[in-house]
Order: structure tokens, then C-alpha cells, then sequence
């Protein structure tokens, strides 16, 4: 492998609605070609496989997490049609300066950074959204919280910068923020209601986006939103946050649980809901949903509660 050094000028970004980051460049099957393209189908990838090829993502350590459109990588090294990235918006006890992993090079893109660097950023705060070229025409569909630099504001849509020129998006669509500053930071309240409104929505092993989340990209998600930066793994999310005692848990701590009830390796993290219950995407199969602790596995497991929210 090359190490790769590139001109301070210029900046990595996710060039498709949604990249995948796989374990390794041999990782990937014929099966997953649909999320392995520019641009990518991942409505088709995540309805066509079985269960038991998504499953094999997690038992078989392919897939590692997701980028969203537009998000900022650094490239660390490049073979063939594959780079090596890390991801400094997901941090990971993997590497000091963000979650690794594998990209096809044909999903990201290289731009300048004076084109990227903007005071404001709109971030996708429907479901999905439209991205669409000046005269309407839909480009591709992309998942909640997706962020790009804004270029300019219209009356009825925003302009964006992207790795493909200007577009828009729908203003209704949008939240507008200061880049430097993030988005604005809001309780625990706000995030279980936007867990809310992915209720159904099936899981999907290292998911980071509307199109399927795992357990901890759903908690990731619903903080980015309220304006806090989470590790992406349910493992490290729990060795940092606010302890909180049980008996003081609040809507939007998160709630950790480990095997050998709660003695033995981490394995899941939802959100508390209030009165005793959880928000989670709970596995493979299975979809978000709201449930009683009490009487369940998840009661006997519990190991770990934590806050990341503020007042």
C-alpha cells in the first residue's frame, strides 16, 4: 500500500447518497454491488438482500459504518479502486483521528477547499430529501442529516455546494446553521422525538442513515441532530457521557447492554424513552421501536446508562 499525501488545498468528500466503509477492499460481495457504485442504489441494496445476507455484514465483519453525501474523510491510503479513510466526524477507539475503514475511490471526490468552506451549512432534516439540479430535476435522494456548505438562499430553496457543482435543496427540508458553531444544541426530549419518526424503519448493520440505522448509528444520528458529537460505536459511546444513576434517567440518556446479564461484552444501546421504556433499532430483522424494559432481556442486561445532553 501507497501512502498518500494531498495538497492542503483540497478536501475528501462522500461523492454518493450513501458510501458504505467496509472492513477491508475484499470485504464487499457481488450481492452488494447496488452500494458499492457512483451513484448507488441503496433503496435497492438494503430491500434485496435476505436476512441472512445482512446478517453475514455483522457475523461476518464486512461492513464497519456509513457516509452520508458530502461528509469529509480523510484518505490515509489508495490501492487499486479502493482508499483507505478515516472519518473524524465518527470518533472511534479504532483510530485517534476517526472511524476507519474501506471506500470504493470511485464514492468519494476531491475539492477545493475554498469551494467547500462556507459560514452556513444546511442539514437534511426530513426523512429524505430531494437533491435537485436549478431547474427541478431530481438528482438523488438523500438520507436525514445529510450536510452541505450553503452557497446561497433563494426564496423557496437553498443553493448547496456538493462534489458535483451547486445544487438545491427544498427549503422546507432543510435546517439552516453556522458551520463553525454546529447545530444548535437541544434536550433529551428532542432527541427521543426524532427517534420517533424513524419508528419502523428496518435495521441495518453499520447503518448511518435514513435508509437503515444499527443501534448505535441510531443513537449517533438523533444526537447529531440536537447538536452533539458521539462516538459512533455503541462500546465507546459508553465510556464516554455523564453517568447517570438509573433512578434518575431522563428521555434521551442511552441505555447500554451487555451479555451474561450485563457482566459480559457490550452488545446493544437504545434510548431511554421515559416511564420505563426504550427507543431503539433493535437487530437484524427487526425495525425502531418503543418497548418496556421491564419483564424483558434487555431489564437483566442493562450495564451502562449515560447522558450526553444538556439542559
Amino acid at each position: 500500500m501507497t501512502n498518500q499525501t494531498f495538497d492542503e488545498g483540497t478536501v475528501w468528500v462522500t461523492a454518493v447518497q450513501v458510501a458504505t466503509v467496509w472492513t477491508t477492499k475484499e470485504s464487499a460481495r457481488g450481492i452488494d454491488e447496488p452500494g458499492l457504485t457512483n451513484p448507488t442504489d441503496i433503496d435497492r441494496w438494503v430491500t434485496k438482500l435476505t436476512q441472512e445476507q445482512k446478517t453475514a455484514l455483522c457475523n461476518e465483519n464486512r461492513v464497519q459504518s456509513q457516509l452520508l453525501y458530502g461528509e469529509v474523510v480523510q484518505v490515509t491510503e489508495i490501492e487499486g479502486d479502493w482508499a483507505h479513510v478515516v472519518i473524524p466526524a465518527q470518533p472511534s477507539k479504532k483510530d485517534p483521528s476517526g472511524y476507519p475503514g474501506w471506500v470504493p475511490l470511485a464514492q468519494l471526490q476531491e475539492v477545493e477547499k475554498d469551494y467547500w468552506n462556507r459560514p452556513k451549512s444546511a442539514a437534511i432534516i426530513t426523512k429524505k430529501a430531494w437533491l435537485e439540479k436549478d431547474k427541478g430535476e431530481k438528482v438523488v435522494k438523500l438520507s436525514y442529516m445529510t450536510c452541505l456548505p450553503i452557497v446561497n438562499q433563494h426564496p423557496k430553496r437553498i443553493e448547496v455546494a456538493t462534489p458535483n457543482g451547486t445544487m438545491f435543496l427544498p427549503n422546507e427540508a432543510v435546517h439552516i446553521y453556522g458551520t463553525q458553531q454546529g447545530m444548535e444544541k437541544k434536550n433529551g426530549d428532542e432527541i427521543v422525538k426524532i427517534g420517533e419518526q424513524f419508528l419502523d424503519l428496518d435495521y441495518f448493520w453499520g447503518g448511518m442513515s435514513s435508509f437503515g440505522y444499527d443501534c448505535s448509528g441510531f443513537s449517533y444520528a438523533t444526537h447529531k441532530a440536537c447538536g452533539y458529537q458521539i462516538p459512533r460505536d455503541a462500546s465507546d459511546q459508553a465510556e464516554a457521557g455523564a453517568p447517570v444513576d438509573v433512578e434518575n434517567l431522563l428521555p434521551g440518556d442511552l441505555l447500554f447492554f451487555a451479555y451474561e446479564e450485563g457482566k459480559g461484552k457490550l452488545h446493544h444501546v437504545g434510548i431511554y424513552y421515559g416511564n420505563g421504556n426504550m427507543i431503539h433499532s433493535r437487530t437484524n430483522g427487526k425495525s425502531v421501536e418503543i418497548i418496556e424494559l421491564k419483564g424483558t432481556i434487555y431489564e437483566k442486561e442493562l450495564c451502562a446508562t449515560r447522558r450526553y445532553w444538556v439542559e
